[in-house]
């Protein structure tokens, strides 16, 4: 892995933008808020689509979450690569959320030339008292 991230906060925003669009569809819901060597943290400020009945942050909502934030994790490292994609994703939903900010803490456990290995953590203000938590896998493409 790199000492520094190769792609600054504005380069993934821009990458985003370019090859993600419908992540905003309705919204600058989700946003990068950290890069750092091997690391990221990715935001989610629910809107009501993001919602369940009851009031909670819906799975699919946390799933997006952890995916997108992991991708951001693998691409701060490897550069703007966008067909590295996600071939497993296991999380575990652990506290309701409510609707108010999430963050997901990703962290890279194993970047090879074919594969990535990403973990993440999200939780609404103390990482002690986590919503969820996930594990990723991504196969990067030859570049």
């Amino acid at each position: 892995m790199p000492n520094h991230p190769v792609m600054t906060m504005d380069a993934i925003s821009v990458f985003l933008d370019t090859h993600f669009p419908q992540l905003q569809n309705d919204g600058q819901h989700y946003r990068v808020t950290k890069i750092g060597t091997g690391t990221a943290t990715m935001q989610l400020d629910p809107g009501t689509r993001h919602l369940r009945p009851g009031g909670t942050v819906s799975g699919p909502a946390l799933f997006t979450l952890a995916d997108v934030g992991c991708w951001i994790a693998i691409m701060a490292q490897v550069g703007p690569i966008p067909m590295v994609v996600t071939t497993n994703l296991n999380i575990n939903f652990l506290r309701l959320p409510t609707q108010a900010p999430l963050d997901c803490d990703c962290r890279i456990l194993k970047l090879g030339k074919r594969l990535a290995v990403v973990d993440a953590l999200i939780h609404q203000g103390s990482s002690e008292e986590p919503v969820a938590q996930a594990t990723a896998t991504y196969s990067i493409p030859p570049h």
